[in-house]
């Protein structure tokens, strides 16, 4: 396997514009899913380490804000430079610690710089409005503020994107950042604070300190975060709404999502769409296919065209080109698809396609992308999102019977219809429960410049991740009221 990277990577904290090995002396092994060998040890951090980190953020926090938008925006637009710079060194270590193939990790990093000059543009736009008043001797204006030191927690499958999609709109806007990502995929996240310093950024605006659950619990609880920025499972994403209490706070969770196959689809494009959004980071986005929820009138023929498509999946060596589908990033993850493919067995559901481990891999997580056909909605592989490279089917009867199929599941991320019907098209957007509709495209859609989150009401959160919506999200509006005496 082709796993080399240019140089060894970072292994500290970072705090305070600075590299540092923490208080406590203990440390974590970090071990690559792809090869199962050592490409890394991580300081544990402490209550210590967490209070310097807030207390940097909040000393550099209150100058930050002084600083005009402008000049803001300049050293966003040079961190997105830097990042440019790095793009095969952190897109090789991102492979290698999160298991994705280098090509999604490339296009990862490159999303990562773009970020930052999508936000910088954003700032420099982002205004507030005059209001008219009923009183003749009063002026009302609005304008945004930085809301402080942000507490962002960050998951495995997107190191340095997700990260990104708080910091460059939370830089751009006048915050600071306590980030903490995963202890076991945060190799790149700390090489990229290179970047951030080769770009100017001022000591203390960005803090990284990699940690698990209790840690985060620490970090979500500190007086000294003022709010919260969470990407992650609703489970945890529960967890830490219920101790952050009234701070403010974007929560991005689970979703679950179906996509829709009316009886008028392009079957073809449908069956290539559900297994892209399927096998894409091997399954484990928050909204890859997680139900294909398809009309009896053209079961068979999708059923078909997926079979098909699935020859063109191909699992293997993350660095090899050819290979679209890495290993799974942990066990975790590995066990719950065991677990749901035993019960789609149990209930005599049809694999059509792979159905479990791979051997003759470095490790065992290299799962095979699976298709499995008669699923019905009480079974795990409906009720539980799988995160893993599975496309579960589901039959429904009519179009009735699809949208409330749809809409049974508790969580409400971002969903897909296939159709060549305006009016159904415009049907199932507006009565699909998902934050997002997506027509005639995967679920997997995304677009830096969309609003994206949960549909209220659902167990995925609130707030947007995406464009000018993140920027207002991470800002307080403030109102001007003026008595002109006169």
């Amino acid at each position: 396997m082709t796993t080399s990277i240019p140089t060894a990577p970072r292994q500290q904290l970072y705090v305070d514009g600075a590299y540092t090995d923490g208080s406590t002396g203990e440390s974590v092994e970090v071990i690559s899913p792809v090869t199962g060998g050592h490409i890394g040890t991580i300081p544990v951090p402490s209550t210590a380490d967490l209070d310097k980190a807030v207390d940097a953020a909040h000393r550099a926090q209150a100058e930050w804000r002084k600083v005009g938008v402008w000049q803001r925006a300049e050293i966003c637009h040079r961190i997105g430079d830097e990042l440019e710079k790095r793009i095969d060194f952190l897109a090789r270590l991102q492979t290698l610690e999160q298991g994705k193939p280098l090509a999604e990790s490339i296009a990862d990093v490159t999303e990562a710089a773009q970020l930052f000059h999508l936000h910088a543009e954003d700032a420099v736009r982002l205004h507030g409005e005059t209001l008219p008043s009923n009183d003749p001797q009063k002026r009302m204006w609005t304008f945004y503020r930085p809301v402080g030191v942000w507490g962002i927690i960050t998951p495995w499958n997107f190191p340095l994107l997700m990260l990104t999609e708080f910091v460059a709109p939370g830089l751009a806007t006048g915050n600071a950042h306590v980030v903490k990502p995963p202890t076991h995929t945060s190799l790149t996240v700390l090489a990229a604070m290179e970047a951030f310093e080769a770009a100017g950024l001022p000591a203390g605006l960005v803090n990284i300190l990699p940690g698990e659950g209790n840690f985060g619990a620490d970090l979500v609880s500190h007086p000294g975060i003022d709010a919260i920025g969470f990407i992650g499972s609703s489970q945890t994403g529960a967890k830490i709404q219920a101790t952050a209490g009234l701070k403010r706070s974007i929560m991005e969770c689970s979703g679950n999502g179906p996509l829709i196959v009316l009886a008028d689809a392009n079957v073809e494009a449908a069956a290539k769409a559900a297994a892209d959004a399927a096998y894409y980071c091997a399954g484990q986005v928050c909204c890859a296919t997680e139900r294909a929820l398809v009309h009896a009138d053209v079961h068979d023929a999708f059923v078909e065209a997926l079979v098909a498509y699935s020859g063109s999946v191909k699992l293997g060596d993350p660095f090899d080109s050819a290979v679209n589908l890495g290993p799974l990033n942990n066990e975790g993850v590995a066990a719950k698809m065991d677990r749901h493919l035993a019960d789609a067995r149990e209930r005599g559901f049809d694999v059509l396609v792979g159905g479990g481990r791979r051997e003759g891999f470095p490790t065992d997580l290299y799962y095979d992308f699976t298709v499995v056909d008669g699923v019905t909605p009480d079974s795990l592989l409906s009720k539980e999102e799988s995160f893993g490279p599975v496309v579960p089917i589901i039959t429904g009867r009519d179009d009735d019977e699809l949208l409330r199929l749809a809409n049974s599941d508790a969580l409400g991320l971002q969903a897909a219809v296939f159709t060549e019907s305006l009016t159904k098209a415009y049907r199932f957007v507006e009565e699909v429960e998902t934050g997002q509709v997506i027509v005639n495209d995967s679920t997997g859609f995304w677009d830096i410049n969309m609003p994206f989150g949960g549909a209220g009401g659902k167990g995925t959160g609130w707030g947007r991740i995406g464009g000018k919506h993140t920027l207002i999200d991470m800002s307080d509006l403030r109102t001007g009221v003026m008595h002109l005496g006169r």
